[in-house]
Protein backbone atom coordinates (compact mmCIF):
# COMPACT_ATOMS: atom_id res chain seq x y z
CA UNK A 1 0.00 0.00 0.00
CA UNK A 2 2.96 2.32 0.54
CA UNK A 3 3.64 2.14 -3.18
CA UNK A 4 0.09 3.26 -3.95
CA UNK A 5 0.42 6.18 -1.54
CA UNK A 6 3.46 7.48 -3.41
CA UNK A 7 1.34 7.61 -6.57
CA UNK A 8 -1.82 9.10 -5.12
CA UNK A 9 -1.34 12.44 -6.89
CA UNK A 10 -1.51 10.69 -10.24
CA UNK A 11 -3.98 7.89 -9.36
CA UNK A 12 -6.70 8.67 -6.82
CA UNK A 13 -8.33 5.77 -4.96
CA UNK A 14 -11.60 6.57 -6.73
CA UNK A 15 -9.96 6.23 -10.15
CA UNK A 16 -8.37 2.94 -9.15
CA UNK A 17 -11.71 1.53 -7.95
CA UNK A 18 -13.43 2.63 -11.16
CA UNK A 19 -10.67 1.03 -13.21
CA UNK A 20 -11.04 -2.23 -11.27
CA UNK A 21 -14.82 -2.26 -11.76
CA UNK A 22 -14.48 -1.64 -15.48
CA UNK A 23 -11.97 -4.46 -15.84
CA UNK A 24 -14.19 -6.85 -13.87
CA UNK A 25 -17.15 -5.89 -16.06
CA UNK A 26 -15.12 -6.71 -19.19
CA UNK A 27 -14.11 -10.08 -17.77
CA UNK A 28 -16.17 -13.02 -19.08
CA UNK A 29 -16.65 -14.89 -15.83
CA UNK A 30 -19.01 -17.43 -17.43
CA UNK A 31 -16.07 -18.90 -19.35
CA UNK A 32 -15.04 -20.59 -16.11
CA UNK A 33 -18.14 -22.74 -16.30
CA UNK A 34 -19.44 -25.13 -18.93
CA UNK A 35 -23.23 -24.90 -18.92
CA UNK A 36 -26.18 -24.18 -16.64
CA UNK A 37 -25.96 -27.35 -14.53
CA UNK A 38 -22.21 -26.94 -14.20
CA UNK A 39 -22.72 -23.29 -13.23
CA UNK A 40 -25.11 -24.31 -10.47
CA UNK A 41 -22.68 -26.91 -9.12
CA UNK A 42 -19.87 -24.40 -8.69
CA UNK A 43 -22.10 -21.57 -7.46
CA UNK A 44 -23.55 -23.79 -4.72
CA UNK A 45 -20.07 -24.18 -3.25
CA UNK A 46 -19.27 -20.48 -3.07
CA UNK A 47 -19.16 -18.65 0.24
CA UNK A 48 -18.82 -15.00 1.18
CA UNK A 49 -15.14 -15.58 2.02
CA UNK A 50 -14.46 -17.21 -1.37
CA UNK A 51 -16.20 -14.47 -3.34
CA UNK A 52 -14.46 -11.77 -1.30
CA UNK A 53 -11.15 -13.49 -1.98
CA UNK A 54 -11.77 -13.47 -5.75
CA UNK A 55 -12.56 -9.75 -5.63
CA UNK A 56 -9.34 -9.11 -3.69
CA UNK A 57 -7.34 -11.18 -6.14
CA UNK A 58 -8.76 -9.52 -9.21
CA UNK A 59 -8.45 -6.05 -7.74
CA UNK A 60 -4.79 -6.61 -6.91
CA UNK A 61 -4.23 -8.08 -10.38
CA UNK A 62 -5.62 -4.94 -12.02
CA UNK A 63 -3.66 -2.61 -9.73
CA UNK A 64 -0.50 -4.62 -10.43
CA UNK A 65 -1.01 -4.11 -14.16
CA UNK A 66 -1.53 -0.36 -13.70
CA UNK A 67 1.58 0.18 -11.60
CA UNK A 68 3.71 -2.61 -13.11
CA UNK A 69 4.51 -3.97 -9.68
CA UNK A 70 3.36 -7.27 -8.11
CA UNK A 71 0.64 -6.77 -5.49
CA UNK A 72 -1.50 -9.65 -4.21
CA UNK A 73 -4.23 -9.14 -1.62
CA UNK A 74 -5.76 -12.60 -1.61
CA UNK A 75 -5.07 -16.32 -1.60
CA UNK A 76 -5.52 -18.68 -4.56
CA UNK A 77 -9.09 -19.16 -5.75
CA UNK A 78 -8.18 -22.17 -7.87
CA UNK A 79 -5.28 -24.60 -7.85
CA UNK A 80 -4.16 -27.69 -9.71
CA UNK A 81 -3.02 -30.63 -7.61
CA UNK A 82 -1.09 -33.43 -9.29
CA UNK A 83 -2.28 -36.91 -8.23
CA UNK A 84 0.57 -38.66 -10.07
CA UNK A 85 3.20 -38.26 -12.78
CA UNK A 86 2.71 -41.81 -14.04
CA UNK A 87 0.88 -42.44 -17.30
CA UNK A 88 -0.08 -45.48 -19.35
CA UNK A 89 0.08 -43.68 -22.72
CA UNK A 90 2.90 -42.20 -24.80
CA UNK A 91 1.50 -39.02 -26.34
CA UNK A 92 4.13 -37.28 -28.50
CA UNK A 93 3.93 -33.79 -26.95
CA UNK A 94 3.61 -34.90 -23.32
CA UNK A 95 6.70 -35.25 -21.09
CA UNK A 96 4.79 -37.66 -18.88
CA UNK A 97 3.89 -39.94 -21.78
CA UNK A 98 7.38 -39.68 -23.24
CA UNK A 99 8.96 -40.34 -19.81
CA UNK A 100 11.14 -37.24 -20.21
CA UNK A 101 10.78 -35.74 -16.74
CA UNK A 102 13.87 -34.82 -14.77
CA UNK A 103 11.72 -34.81 -11.62
CA UNK A 104 10.74 -38.00 -9.83
CA UNK A 105 7.64 -40.04 -10.61
CA UNK A 106 5.26 -40.71 -7.73
CA UNK A 107 1.76 -40.49 -6.26
CA UNK A 108 0.27 -37.77 -4.06
CA UNK A 109 -0.26 -38.99 -0.49
CA UNK A 110 -3.46 -38.51 1.49
CA UNK A 111 -1.78 -36.56 4.30
CA UNK A 112 -0.24 -34.02 1.92
CA UNK A 113 -3.58 -33.56 0.16
CA UNK A 114 -5.20 -32.96 3.57
CA UNK A 115 -2.54 -30.39 4.51
CA UNK A 116 -3.12 -28.44 1.28
CA UNK A 117 -6.90 -28.41 1.62
CA UNK A 118 -6.92 -27.68 5.36
CA UNK A 119 -4.75 -24.61 4.76
CA UNK A 120 -6.40 -23.27 1.59
CA UNK A 121 -9.88 -24.81 1.47
CA UNK A 122 -11.75 -21.81 2.89
CA UNK A 123 -10.58 -19.70 -0.06
CA UNK A 124 -10.68 -22.23 -2.89
CA UNK A 125 -13.47 -22.16 -5.44
CA UNK A 126 -11.98 -24.88 -7.62
CA UNK A 127 -9.43 -27.70 -7.48
CA UNK A 128 -8.29 -29.34 -10.67
CA UNK A 129 -6.90 -32.72 -9.66
CA UNK A 130 -4.67 -32.92 -12.68
CA UNK A 131 -1.28 -31.71 -13.91
CA UNK A 132 0.81 -34.45 -15.48
CA UNK A 133 0.09 -38.17 -15.57
CA UNK A 134 -3.14 -40.18 -15.48
CA UNK A 135 -4.98 -39.42 -12.18
CA UNK A 136 -6.70 -42.80 -11.85
CA UNK A 137 -3.31 -44.53 -11.62
CA UNK A 138 -3.02 -43.18 -8.07
CA UNK A 139 -4.81 -45.85 -5.97
CA UNK A 140 -6.03 -43.15 -3.56
CA UNK A 141 -7.20 -40.74 -6.25
CA UNK A 142 -10.91 -40.79 -5.41
CA UNK A 143 -10.13 -40.42 -1.69
CA UNK A 144 -8.20 -37.24 -2.56
CA UNK A 145 -11.23 -35.94 -4.45
CA UNK A 146 -13.65 -36.94 -1.71
CA UNK A 147 -11.75 -35.01 0.97
CA UNK A 148 -11.87 -31.86 -1.16
CA UNK A 149 -15.52 -32.38 -2.03
CA UNK A 150 -16.45 -32.84 1.63
CA UNK A 151 -14.59 -29.58 2.31
CA UNK A 152 -17.03 -27.76 0.03
CA UNK A 153 -14.73 -27.29 -2.96
CA UNK A 154 -15.71 -27.76 -6.59
CA UNK A 155 -13.46 -30.48 -8.05
CA UNK A 156 -12.50 -31.57 -11.54
CA UNK A 157 -10.04 -33.83 -13.30
CA UNK A 158 -8.91 -34.92 -16.75
CA UNK A 159 -8.45 -38.55 -17.75
CA UNK A 160 -7.78 -40.87 -20.66
CA UNK A 161 -10.52 -43.09 -19.18
CA UNK A 162 -8.65 -46.38 -19.58
CA UNK A 163 -9.10 -47.30 -15.89
CA UNK A 164 -12.79 -46.47 -15.41
CA UNK A 165 -14.31 -49.86 -14.81
CA UNK A 166 -17.89 -50.18 -13.52
CA UNK A 167 -16.61 -50.31 -9.95
CA UNK A 168 -14.40 -47.25 -10.45
CA UNK A 169 -17.22 -45.39 -12.18
CA UNK A 170 -19.55 -45.98 -9.23
CA UNK A 171 -16.88 -44.80 -6.78
CA UNK A 172 -16.20 -41.75 -8.96
CA UNK A 173 -19.83 -40.66 -8.67
CA UNK A 174 -19.79 -41.32 -4.93
CA UNK A 175 -16.55 -39.34 -4.46
CA UNK A 176 -18.38 -36.09 -5.22
CA UNK A 177 -16.27 -35.23 -8.29
CA UNK A 178 -17.95 -32.29 -10.03
CA UNK A 179 -16.34 -32.32 -13.48
CA UNK A 180 -14.78 -35.13 -15.50
CA UNK A 181 -12.91 -34.32 -18.72
CA UNK A 182 -12.37 -37.37 -20.94
CA UNK A 183 -9.80 -37.14 -23.73
CA UNK A 184 -11.34 -38.44 -26.95
CA UNK A 185 -8.88 -37.46 -29.69
CA UNK A 186 -10.33 -39.57 -32.50
CA UNK A 187 -13.50 -41.47 -33.37
CA UNK A 188 -11.75 -44.52 -34.84
CA UNK A 189 -8.90 -46.54 -33.38
CA UNK A 190 -6.66 -45.80 -36.36
CA UNK A 191 -6.96 -42.04 -35.85
CA UNK A 192 -7.11 -42.08 -32.04
CA UNK A 193 -3.84 -43.98 -31.62
CA UNK A 194 -1.91 -41.57 -33.85
CA UNK A 195 -1.79 -39.15 -30.92
CA UNK A 196 -2.85 -41.32 -27.97
CA UNK A 197 -0.04 -43.78 -28.51
CA UNK A 198 -0.57 -47.15 -26.73
CA UNK A 199 -4.21 -46.14 -26.17
CA UNK A 200 -7.37 -48.09 -26.99
CA UNK A 201 -10.42 -46.11 -28.08
CA UNK A 202 -12.84 -48.82 -26.97
CA UNK A 203 -11.56 -48.53 -23.39
CA UNK A 204 -12.28 -44.79 -23.51
CA UNK A 205 -15.81 -45.45 -24.75
CA UNK A 206 -16.34 -48.21 -22.18
CA UNK A 207 -15.18 -45.92 -19.37
CA UNK A 208 -17.52 -43.22 -20.60
CA UNK A 209 -20.47 -45.60 -20.75
CA UNK A 210 -19.73 -46.72 -17.18
CA UNK A 211 -19.74 -43.14 -15.90
CA UNK A 212 -22.96 -42.23 -17.73
CA UNK A 213 -24.62 -45.44 -16.48
CA UNK A 214 -23.72 -44.87 -12.81
CA UNK A 215 -24.77 -41.24 -12.90
CA UNK A 216 -28.22 -42.48 -13.88
CA UNK A 217 -28.17 -45.38 -11.40
CA UNK A 218 -27.27 -43.08 -8.51
CA UNK A 219 -29.46 -40.25 -9.81
CA UNK A 220 -26.50 -37.88 -9.67
CA UNK A 221 -26.08 -34.66 -11.65
CA UNK A 222 -22.32 -34.87 -11.20
CA UNK A 223 -19.76 -35.22 -12.52
CA UNK A 224 -20.39 -32.97 -15.50
CA UNK A 225 -18.87 -35.11 -18.27
CA UNK A 226 -16.93 -33.38 -21.04
CA UNK A 227 -15.44 -35.01 -24.11
CA UNK A 228 -12.25 -33.08 -24.86
CA UNK A 229 -11.04 -33.37 -28.44
CA UNK A 230 -7.45 -32.20 -28.88
CA UNK A 231 -7.40 -31.04 -32.49
CA UNK A 232 -4.31 -32.11 -34.44
CA UNK A 233 -3.79 -32.64 -38.14
CA UNK A 234 -4.37 -36.43 -38.05
CA UNK A 235 -7.83 -36.05 -36.44
CA UNK A 236 -9.21 -32.68 -37.59
CA UNK A 237 -11.33 -34.38 -40.26
CA UNK A 238 -13.27 -36.15 -37.48
CA UNK A 239 -14.53 -33.04 -35.67
CA UNK A 240 -18.14 -33.52 -36.83
CA UNK A 241 -17.93 -37.23 -36.08
CA UNK A 242 -16.78 -36.39 -32.56
CA UNK A 243 -19.82 -34.15 -32.03
CA UNK A 244 -22.10 -36.98 -33.15
CA UNK A 245 -20.28 -39.49 -30.93
CA UNK A 246 -20.68 -37.21 -27.89
CA UNK A 247 -24.43 -37.08 -28.50
CA UNK A 248 -24.65 -40.85 -28.88
CA UNK A 249 -22.63 -41.49 -25.71
CA UNK A 250 -24.80 -39.15 -23.62
CA UNK A 251 -22.00 -36.93 -22.31
CA UNK A 252 -22.91 -33.43 -21.18
CA UNK A 253 -20.62 -31.49 -23.48
CA UNK A 254 -17.82 -31.65 -26.02
CA UNK A 255 -14.93 -29.16 -26.21
CA UNK A 256 -12.29 -28.75 -28.89
CA UNK A 257 -8.85 -27.83 -27.62
CA UNK A 258 -5.84 -26.47 -29.49
CA UNK A 259 -2.67 -28.51 -29.16
CA UNK A 260 0.63 -27.28 -27.80
CA UNK A 261 3.61 -28.43 -29.85
CA UNK A 262 7.16 -27.72 -28.77
CA UNK A 263 8.81 -27.49 -32.19
CA UNK A 264 6.48 -25.35 -34.29
CA UNK A 265 8.54 -22.62 -35.99
CA UNK A 266 9.19 -24.57 -39.21
CA UNK A 267 5.93 -26.47 -39.10
CA UNK A 268 4.94 -29.66 -37.34
CA UNK A 269 2.91 -32.66 -38.56
CA UNK A 270 0.52 -32.14 -35.64
CA UNK A 271 -0.47 -28.55 -36.51
CA UNK A 272 -3.98 -28.68 -38.04
CA UNK A 273 -4.82 -27.15 -41.41
CA UNK A 274 -7.82 -25.31 -39.93
CA UNK A 275 -6.22 -22.30 -38.27
CA UNK A 276 -9.14 -21.76 -35.89
CA UNK A 277 -8.08 -24.98 -34.14
CA UNK A 278 -4.39 -24.07 -34.02
CA UNK A 279 -2.36 -22.07 -31.49
CA UNK A 280 -0.08 -21.05 -34.33
CA UNK A 281 -0.37 -18.83 -37.38
CA UNK A 282 1.45 -19.51 -40.63
CA UNK A 283 3.38 -16.53 -42.00
CA UNK A 284 4.01 -15.74 -45.67
CA UNK A 285 7.52 -17.18 -45.46
CA UNK A 286 6.08 -20.55 -44.37
CA UNK A 287 7.19 -20.36 -40.73
CA UNK A 288 4.80 -20.39 -37.80
CA UNK A 289 4.32 -18.02 -34.88
CA UNK A 290 2.23 -18.22 -31.73
CA UNK A 291 -1.10 -16.42 -32.13
CA UNK A 292 -1.02 -15.09 -28.60
CA UNK A 293 0.25 -11.49 -28.40
CA UNK A 294 2.13 -12.36 -25.19
CA UNK A 295 0.95 -9.37 -23.18
CA UNK A 296 2.87 -8.54 -20.00
CA UNK A 297 0.28 -9.88 -17.60
CA UNK A 298 -1.31 -13.21 -16.71
CA UNK A 299 -4.29 -13.69 -14.38
CA UNK A 300 -3.09 -17.17 -13.46
CA UNK A 301 -0.11 -15.70 -11.61
CA UNK A 302 -2.59 -14.09 -9.18
CA UNK A 303 -5.50 -16.55 -9.13
CA UNK A 304 -3.75 -19.84 -8.53
CA UNK A 305 -0.80 -22.20 -8.88
CA UNK A 306 0.13 -25.83 -9.38
CA UNK A 307 1.15 -28.24 -6.61
CA UNK A 308 3.06 -31.33 -7.70
CA UNK A 309 2.53 -34.78 -6.20
CA UNK A 310 5.44 -34.22 -3.77
CA UNK A 311 4.43 -30.70 -2.71
CA UNK A 312 6.42 -28.44 -5.02
CA UNK A 313 4.75 -25.10 -5.78
CA UNK A 314 5.10 -23.99 -9.40
CA UNK A 315 3.49 -20.92 -10.98
CA UNK A 316 1.47 -22.55 -13.75
CA UNK A 317 0.63 -25.68 -15.73
CA UNK A 318 3.13 -24.83 -18.48
CA UNK A 319 5.97 -25.56 -16.05
CA UNK A 320 5.63 -29.29 -16.59
CA UNK A 321 9.04 -30.21 -15.23
CA UNK A 322 8.75 -27.89 -12.18
CA UNK A 323 11.79 -25.92 -13.29
CA UNK A 324 10.44 -22.75 -11.63
CA UNK A 325 9.77 -24.21 -8.19
CA UNK A 326 8.91 -21.46 -5.69
CA UNK A 327 8.80 -23.53 -2.54
CA UNK A 328 7.46 -26.75 -1.08
CA UNK A 329 4.27 -27.03 0.92
CA UNK A 330 5.70 -30.21 2.40
CA UNK A 331 8.24 -28.06 4.23
CA UNK A 332 6.60 -24.60 4.50
CA UNK A 333 3.20 -23.03 4.95
CA UNK A 334 1.52 -22.08 1.71
CA UNK A 335 1.07 -18.48 2.86
CA UNK A 336 4.81 -18.03 3.32
CA UNK A 337 5.40 -19.26 -0.25
CA UNK A 338 2.54 -17.26 -1.81
CA UNK A 339 3.80 -14.00 -0.29
CA UNK A 340 7.51 -14.74 -0.68
CA UNK A 341 9.98 -12.47 -2.45
CA UNK A 342 10.67 -15.25 -4.93
CA UNK A 343 7.01 -15.36 -5.99
CA UNK A 344 6.90 -11.56 -6.16
CA UNK A 345 9.93 -11.55 -8.43
CA UNK A 346 8.35 -14.09 -10.76
CA UNK A 347 5.14 -12.04 -11.00
CA UNK A 348 7.25 -8.95 -11.60
CA UNK A 349 9.02 -10.65 -14.51
CA UNK A 350 5.61 -11.51 -16.00
CA UNK A 351 4.58 -7.86 -15.74
CA UNK A 352 7.81 -6.54 -17.28
CA UNK A 353 9.01 -8.96 -19.95
CA UNK A 354 6.88 -12.08 -20.08
CA UNK A 355 8.04 -13.22 -23.51
CA UNK A 356 11.51 -13.90 -22.08
CA UNK A 357 10.21 -16.47 -19.57
CA UNK A 358 10.77 -19.93 -21.05
CA UNK A 359 7.51 -21.49 -19.86
CA UNK A 360 5.53 -18.54 -21.27
CA UNK A 361 6.95 -18.72 -24.79
CA UNK A 362 4.46 -21.37 -25.97
CA UNK A 363 1.53 -20.21 -23.87
CA UNK A 364 -1.95 -19.64 -25.25
CA UNK A 365 -3.06 -17.77 -22.13
CA UNK A 366 -2.48 -14.29 -20.81
CA UNK A 367 -4.38 -12.24 -23.37
CA UNK A 368 -7.53 -13.55 -21.66
CA UNK A 369 -8.42 -13.40 -17.98
CA UNK A 370 -10.59 -16.47 -17.56
CA UNK A 371 -10.01 -19.56 -19.68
Amino acid sequence: MAFLQTKKKKYSSTKICLFVLLEIKKCKFTNVFSNKSDNNAILKKQTFKKVSNIIKLYSSFVVSRVFKTPINWGKPSSISIEPTTACNLGCPECPSGLKQFTRATGNLKLDLNKKIIDELGAYLSFINFYFQGEPFINPDFLKLVNYASNSGIYTGTSTNAHFITEEVAKKTIESGLDRLIISIDGTTQEVYEQYRIHGTLEKVLEGTRNIVKWKKELQSSTPHVIFQFLVVKPNEHQINDAIQLAEEMGVDEIKFKTAQVYDYKNGNPLIPEQEKYSRYRKKKDGTFVLKNKMSNHCWRMWSGCVITWDGKIVPCCFDKDASHQIGSISEQTFSSIWKSNQYKQFRKSVLSNRKEIDICKNCSEGSKVWT
